[in-house]
Protein backbone atom coordinates (compact mmCIF):
# COMPACT_ATOMS: atom_id res chain seq x y z
CA UNK A 1 0.00 0.00 0.00
CA UNK A 2 1.33 3.43 -0.92
CA UNK A 3 0.95 6.54 1.21
CA UNK A 4 1.60 10.15 0.35
CA UNK A 5 3.76 11.29 3.28
CA UNK A 6 2.54 14.86 2.88
CA UNK A 7 -1.08 13.81 3.38
CA UNK A 8 -0.66 10.69 5.51
CA UNK A 9 2.26 11.45 7.77
CA UNK A 10 3.91 8.68 9.75
CA UNK A 11 3.42 8.59 13.49
CA UNK A 12 5.96 9.95 15.94
CA UNK A 13 6.43 6.37 17.17
CA UNK A 14 7.19 5.08 13.67
CA UNK A 15 9.72 7.84 13.00
CA UNK A 16 11.33 7.16 16.37
CA UNK A 17 11.65 3.46 15.53
CA UNK A 18 13.08 4.15 12.06
CA UNK A 19 15.63 6.60 13.52
CA UNK A 20 16.62 4.04 16.17
CA UNK A 21 17.01 1.40 13.46
CA UNK A 22 18.84 3.47 10.83
CA UNK A 23 20.19 6.56 12.58
CA UNK A 24 19.09 10.15 12.22
CA UNK A 25 21.49 10.92 9.35
CA UNK A 26 19.93 8.14 7.27
CA UNK A 27 16.38 9.39 7.85
CA UNK A 28 16.88 13.12 7.24
CA UNK A 29 16.90 14.17 3.60
CA UNK A 30 19.94 16.38 3.26
CA UNK A 31 18.88 17.22 -0.31
CA UNK A 32 15.66 18.81 0.90
CA UNK A 33 15.33 22.54 0.21
CA UNK A 34 13.99 22.93 3.76
CA UNK A 35 17.07 21.16 5.18
CA UNK A 36 19.29 23.57 3.28
CA UNK A 37 17.20 26.68 4.01
CA UNK A 38 17.17 25.94 7.74
CA UNK A 39 20.92 25.20 7.64
CA UNK A 40 20.26 21.97 9.52
CA UNK A 41 23.66 20.59 8.53
CA UNK A 42 25.28 23.14 10.83
CA UNK A 43 23.16 22.10 13.81
CA UNK A 44 23.07 19.12 16.09
CA UNK A 45 19.44 18.03 16.29
CA UNK A 46 18.03 15.93 19.07
CA UNK A 47 15.93 12.98 17.97
CA UNK A 48 12.80 14.68 19.32
CA UNK A 49 13.55 17.95 17.52
CA UNK A 50 14.23 16.12 14.26
CA UNK A 51 10.94 14.21 14.53
CA UNK A 52 9.06 17.47 15.16
CA UNK A 53 10.65 18.99 12.06
CA UNK A 54 9.88 15.95 9.89
CA UNK A 55 6.27 15.82 11.06
CA UNK A 56 5.93 19.52 10.26
CA UNK A 57 7.62 19.19 6.84
CA UNK A 58 7.62 15.64 5.42
CA UNK A 59 10.09 16.74 2.73
CA UNK A 60 12.73 16.46 5.44
CA UNK A 61 12.28 12.66 5.40
CA UNK A 62 14.28 10.54 3.04
CA UNK A 63 11.86 8.95 0.61
CA UNK A 64 10.49 6.60 -0.32
CA UNK A 65 9.96 4.98 3.04
CA UNK A 66 9.05 1.34 2.53
CA UNK A 67 7.71 -0.68 5.45
CA UNK A 68 7.50 -4.44 5.00
CA UNK A 69 8.01 -7.53 7.14
CA UNK A 70 8.78 -5.41 10.19
CA UNK A 71 11.61 -3.63 8.41
CA UNK A 72 12.00 -0.09 7.08
CA UNK A 73 13.88 0.69 3.87
CA UNK A 74 14.77 4.33 3.23
CA UNK A 75 15.29 5.69 -0.25
CA UNK A 76 15.07 3.62 -3.40
CA UNK A 77 17.24 0.53 -3.02
CA UNK A 78 16.39 -2.16 -5.58
CA UNK A 79 18.52 -4.79 -3.82
CA UNK A 80 16.78 -4.22 -0.47
CA UNK A 81 13.40 -4.30 -2.19
CA UNK A 82 14.21 -7.71 -3.71
CA UNK A 83 14.99 -9.07 -0.24
CA UNK A 84 11.49 -8.21 0.93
Amino acid sequence: MKHNLANDRPSRELLSRVIDEHGLDAVLSKRSPTYKAMNLGARTLSKSEAIDLMLNDPNLMRRPLLLAKGKAVLGYDAEEYKKL
